[in-house]
This record gives structure tokens, C-alpha cells and sequence, in this order.
């Protein structure tokens, strides 16, 4: 067996004993200057390039067609590039190549070389060909995965745990983990998390948390996988800001990403891949000059380009709805000239709403039922604050904003609640009484699109799984279909409300795309003869059996040629259709979906778009949460906006 192959100086630590976090530097902060040692710079005096790749042809186990072929790329210093392509264009497995999370040999059949911090390997494809060591690649390359809770370690109970975790491992004495901990939370907003559990943070603060444990040893390249997705614009900016700090620092920056960001038209070089293969690569201006060298999936800039968010010959307004632009509010959107008016379904008069949330308020201070439990969490959140804030206190590059210390916390036994004020907290957001939804009114009629957008962490996901009854509210009540779902089992509701998660991960469990959808379907029946909420969808009656509407939603998805495929082996943008095929099957009266365009490529939100038309066309009330605006402008009757607690015009 082949011994692994070793990195020169990939084992070390920067000289002066200390974490490279001076490249961290968040927005309004200019970063400390380093010598190339401090920095974590390539080992190899001379070196050109801090990573390089020539891939004649890379093919994963079990199959015959090469998921990557003819790449050749070289990253410089202080660098950003971007790999951009559709889905299933092979950039997430370019990615975890190059991240050494996909590991030549046991992860597949490589043909080519890999070079990091001047060392180069070669691989001939064989079982002579050596092998990688990931920890010591680690130290080089940082890697935010696609999903960001990916790059966790599980073992670990708080923030500031999962922070100090790759410190740990490199044996970085306990003052200089402290101050590195304290440093990179103030830079990326999570000081005011430090001591939260991991698993109970929002979708935004995850991806932050995943992003500081990639930068936080300070290695030479930072290699994040669509690190945009979930943001809210601050955050956009903020991170935008944080990449150009790195650069300055002499970090270099790829960003994988099927949507060309704001942000990534600065970039030094855009590589554009299609089907594991690089079409072509050049400057932003040069490639944005010559669109049709573009693939179409890829969705363009919609800040820069008004083309409504999605790639031209994808985009949401060809499929039917207004072009984005303009300004809009929770009114009738204006119809672009030649497109259909996105007129709000007139039917307050007609019928009663599918869903009617009234004085709907939640907050943290209901009482612990669960006494044990609540003492067992206190002792944790002293050992760790007692842990992390022995030392001293030291001048830090916190945020203002995100230094002061937050009131305590009410106990309780709800994970939930906890989350969500986690959430609340870090937004700056502290409604009276601590509450994170006040008094709060919606009604969605069938057929009506409604979008509710807000800041990172305010409650909306929390506000979506009210409809279910995944949470309850302290106050107030949330009916479906007329009648009060207190009371009753989360089971049955789900049947009448059909909710997309923002993880996929967090609703996908079968062994096949097939047996995934039909899932629910099997369970159909019974409910409807439980359920008091009446019929689950009574205009099924004589249709065809449920395996034929399994089938259906797949194709309804675009996924009618992957139904015996395994769901963990479909690309980020897969599951999410999976998942929504799962909820489209149901024929649900109220569709609740949270961010449904994340790491969606234009294809895909086109897709999307279609099932969110077709199911509001068919009776369904739809609510969708997200950050993408231009998308919520062309795809909504209705824009709201959750702040303070309350849903406001957007």
C-alpha cells in the first residue's frame, strides 16, 4: 500500500506559535500585515502559486463516465477566482477535490496532478498512486462545503468550541486559541453565540460559524462552496468585504457558485465549467461582454444586470411572471408590457383563507417544565463561558455592534425557542417582553403567493413551522382551512400543510428517490380519516394510485429519470427538488416554503417557479421565506416583511 503523501510544511504551525487570523479581517477592518510564514503562505520559496490542478480525468467508483476532465487551473496569492457552472456542471466535486475532502483512490479514480504550497503529486489512476494526507492538506486549503454544517465536528457543544476545534488539533497554545476564538467571532458577528449550541443556530449564523472555522489557522487558500446562499444582503456585503480583507492579507479566495454574485464580478478570473469540463475561462468584463459563452443555467447578477436574478433563456419572467425592477410593495405587482399582471386572487369575498394566523405571539419566557434538563444546559453555558472568558480581557476587532453582553437567558426545554432567540439576538433584534413574533396577523387565501423576507435570524423559519404546528404559539392561534390547530398532533397537520425545510438533509431519509416521494403518499389515507381538519385533498378521489403521483411530482422536479437513485447521491440543488417533489405530491393546501431558491442554478429556479405557479393555479396557498428579492418579486401577489416581531409591507 502506498504511504501518504506528505506536504513539506503543511504539518506546521505559523512561527510565532500563533493562528494566522490576521487574514480574517471582516468588513471595516484592515488586516494586520504578515510575513508570508505568519500567513500560512506557500512553503516553497518561489512558488508562483499557492495551489494548482491539472486533471486529465477524474471518475468516482462504480462509474465508467469521468465526472471531471482536461482542468488545468493555478491559484495566485491574494487572489479570488471563481468556478461558476450549472448544476451538475461537476464544480462541487472540483471543489472537494482540490479541499482534499474528496481523496484520490478510496473517493475515485484520478489521472493527473494536485500541487499545494509547492508540492506537487501525481496520480496515474492506479493502485501505486499515492496517497493524500487530509489533515496536513487541511492546514493549506480551508474548505466551507456547500453545506455548511458539513464542516462541523459534532463532538463539539458550543460556537466557540466548534471555533477552537481545528486549533486544538494543532496544538495552538490556550492564550493565543482564546484570542483567536474572540477575534474571528467579532469579525464574522457570532460574539454574541459564542456559547450556543451549534445545531441551534440559524441558517445564516451556520454558514458565518462554517466560514470561521475554515479561516480561523489561517490557511493560504480559502476554497468556499456557495457561501452566498442564506445570507441577507448586510450579510452578503459584510462577507464581500470580508473576502476582499483576505485578499489583502495574501489569502487566496475561490468561489465555487452556479449564480454570478455582485461580489464575484470583481473577481481576478472566472473559470466556467459544463459538464466536468472547462468551456472557458477569462476576466468578469471579458466573459460578461460575451454572454453566449455563458451556460445558460448559470444565474446572472440581477443587482447589475436587471435580468430578474436568473440567466437569460431561464429566467423567471420568460417563464410567465413580471421582469424584476422597479419598486414593490405588499400590493398587486405591476405587469412588465407582454406579461401576464400577477393579480392577487380576489377571493376574501368568496371563501374563507387556507391559512389565518391571529395575535400569533412567541417568545422565551415560558416556563421550564423539564427541571433537570434546564439545570444540566446551565451547567454547560457556565463551563464554557468559564472556559472561554478566564482570561483577562484584551483589546479585540469585535464589531461594536456585536460586543455588548446580551440579557440572560430564560430557560427552556423547547430546542426551538432557543434557536430562535439565538437568531433574534444576533440580528439586534429585542421586541418587548422577549418575544420574537408579536401580535402578529396573516391570512393567505388559495391561490394567493405570498414572500416574507427579513434580516438573517428574525424569525421566519420560525414563523413558517407555526403553520404546522412544528411550533406553538404563546399567544393567539393558527388556523388551516378554518379550524384551530392547537391540540393537534404535528402528524396530522403536516397532511394540510406542506413544509420545504431550508436543509434538505432535514426531510430526506429513503433509499430511493422513488420510495422518498411515495413516503408520504402511503400514509395519506389514514390521516384522512383522523384528521379533523377535514379532507387532506378530496379532489384525489378516482385518481391514479399514489406510485403514479410519486412519478408525477419527480417529473413535475425534473426528476423523472433519477427515481431508483440514492437522494444523498444528487447534487445540493437535487435534494432541494427532491424535497419539494416530496411536498408537490401531498397536494397540500397550505405550501410553506423556506428559502427554496438556495443553491438552485437558473434551471432550477425556473423549475421551481413552474411547481410554485402550478400549485397556487391548483388552490394552494403558498408562503415562501427567503433573501433572493428578485425572485420574490416576480414570483409573489404579495412582499412581506418580518421586523420587530411584526409582518410589515415589503
Amino acid at each position: 500500500m502506498a504511504e501518504p503523501q506528505r506536504l513539506g510544511a503543511a504539518g506546521q504551525k505559523p512561527r510565532d506559535g500563533t493562528p494566522a487570523t490576521a487574514g480574517a479581517a471582516g468588513a471595516g477592518q484592515e488586516p494586520e500585515a504578515r510575513t508570508p510564514a505568519t500567513a500560512g503562505a506557500p512553503a516553497a520559496a518561489g512558488a508562483g502559486h499557492v495551489l494548482a490542478a491539472s486533471i486529465r480525468n477524474f471518475t468516482y467508483p462504480d462509474h465508467t463516465a469521468a465526472a471531471l476532465q482536461d482542468i488545468d487551473l493555478a491559484v495566485e496569492p491574494g487572489s479570488l477566482t471563481a468556478i461558476l457552472g450549472a448544476s451538475g456542471s461537476g464544480k462541487s466535486t472540483l471543489g472537494r477535490l482540490l479541499a482534499g475532502w474528496l481523496l484520490p483512490g478510496s473517493g475515485g479514480t484520478l489521472q493527473g496532478h494536485l500541487e499545494v504550497s509547492g508540492t506537487r503529486i501525481a496520480f496515474g489512476g492506479t493502485a501505486a498512486d499515492p496517497r493524500i494526507d487530509p489533515a496536513a492538506w487541511g492546514r493549506q486549503v480551508g474548505f466551507v462545503p456547500q453545506d455548511a454544517a458539513a464542516i462541523l465536528s459534532t463532538v463539539r457543544a458550543t460556537v466557540a468550541e466548534e471555533l477552537a476545534f481545528g486549533l486544538e488539533n494543532q496544538g495552538t497554545a490556550p492564550a493565543a486559541m482564546r484570542e483567536a476564538v474572540t477575534r474571528t467571532a467579532g469579525l464574522l458577528g457570532l460574539s454574541a453565540l459564542l456559547d450556543r449550541r451549534p445545531d441551534r443556530l440559524s441558517g445564516g449564523q451556520l454558514r458565518r460559524l462554517a466560514i470561521g472555522c475554515a479561516v480561523i489557522t489561517g490557511p493560504p487558500l480559502v476554497l468556499m462552496d456557495e457561501p452566498y446562499a442564506s445570507l441577507d444582503a448586510a450579510g452578503s456585503a459584510g462577507l464581500a468585504d470580508f473576502v476582499r480583507n483576505l485578499n489583502k492579507a495574501g489569502t487566496a479566495v475561490v468561489i465555487l457558485g452556479q449564480a454570478i454574485d455582485p461580489p464575484l464580478l470583481d473577481a481576478d478570473s472566472w473559470l466556467i465549467l459544463d459538464r466536468g469540463t472547462v468551456v472557458t475561462s477569462g476576466t468578469p468584463e471579458g466573459l460578461m461582454s460575451a454572454p453566449a459563452l455563458l451556460p445558460a443555467g448559470i444565474r446572472r447578477a440581477a443587482g447589475r444586470q436587471g435580468t430578474g436574478g436568473v440567466a437569460a433563456g431561464t429566467s423567471v419572467a420568460r417563464a410567465g411572471h413580471p421582469a424584476a425592477g422597479g419598486s414593490f410593495a405588499a400590493t398587486p405587482v405591476p405587469a412588465a408590457p407582454g406579461v401576464r399582471n400577477l393579480q392577487a386572487p380576489r377571493l376574501q369575498g368568496k371563501c374563507a383563507p387556507a391559512l389565518q394566523l391571529t395575535g400569533v405571539t412567541f417568545g422565551f419566557d415560558a416556563p421550564a417544565t423539564d427541571a433537570p434538563a434546564t439545570a444540566a444546559r446551565a451547567t454547560a453555558g457556565r463551563r464554557w463561558r468559564s472556559r472561554w472568558r478566564r482570561a483577562p480581557a484584551e483589546p479585540t476587532l469585535e464589531d461594536p455592534t456585536t460586543t455588548k453582553q446580551t440579557p440572560a437567558e430564560p430557560a427552556t426545554t423547547d430546542p426551538a425557542l432557543e434557536t430562535t432567540r439565538n437568531a433574534a439576538v444576533d440580528a439586534g433584534v429585542q421586541p418587548a417582553w422577549g418575544s420574537i413574533l408579536r401580535d402578529l396577523f396573516l391570512e393567505v387565501h388559495p391561490g394567493e403567493i405570498v414572500a416574507i423576507t427579513g434580516p438573517n435570524g428574525v424569525g421566519k423559519s420560525t414563523l413558517l413551522r407555526m403553520f404546522n404546528g412544528l411550533q406553538r404559539p404563546v399567544t393567539g392561534k393558527v388556523l388551516v382551512n378554518g379550524a384551530d390547530i392547537a391540540g393537534v398532533p404535528v402528524g396530522r397537520t403536516a397532511a394540510h400543510v406542506g413544509l420545504l425545510f431550508q436543509h434538505p438533509r432535514d426531510q430526506l431519509f429513503e433509499r430511493s428517490l422513488l420510495r422518498e416521494v411515495q413516503f408520504g403518499l402511503d400514509h395519506l389515507d389514514r390521516l384522512d380519516r383522523l384528521s379533523p381538519l377535514g379532507r387532506i385533498d378530496a379532489a384525489r378521489d378516482g385518481q391514479a394510485p399514489g406510485g403514479d403521483r410519486a412519478l408525477a411530482a419527480l417529473a413535475q422536479v425534473g426528476l423523472a429519470d433519477s427515481t431508483g437513485e440514492h437522494p444523498a447521491e444528487l447534487p445540493g440543488s437535487h435534494q432541494r427538488l427532491l424535497a419539494l417533489a416530496t411536498v408537490l405530491a401531498r397536494r397540500p393546501a397550505v405550501l410553506a416554503l423556506d428559502e427554496p431558491t438556495v443553491g438552485l442554478d437558473g434551471n432550477g429556479l425556473a423549475v421551481l417557479d413552474a411547481a410554485v405557479r402550478s400549485a397556487a393555479e391548483a388552490g394552494a396557498a403558498v408562503v415562501l421565506v427567503t433573501h433572493d428579492v428578485e425572485y420574490a418579486r416576480t414570483a409573489a401577489h404579495r412582499i412581506l416583511r418580518l421586523t420587530g416581531g411584526s409582518l410589515v409591507p415589503g
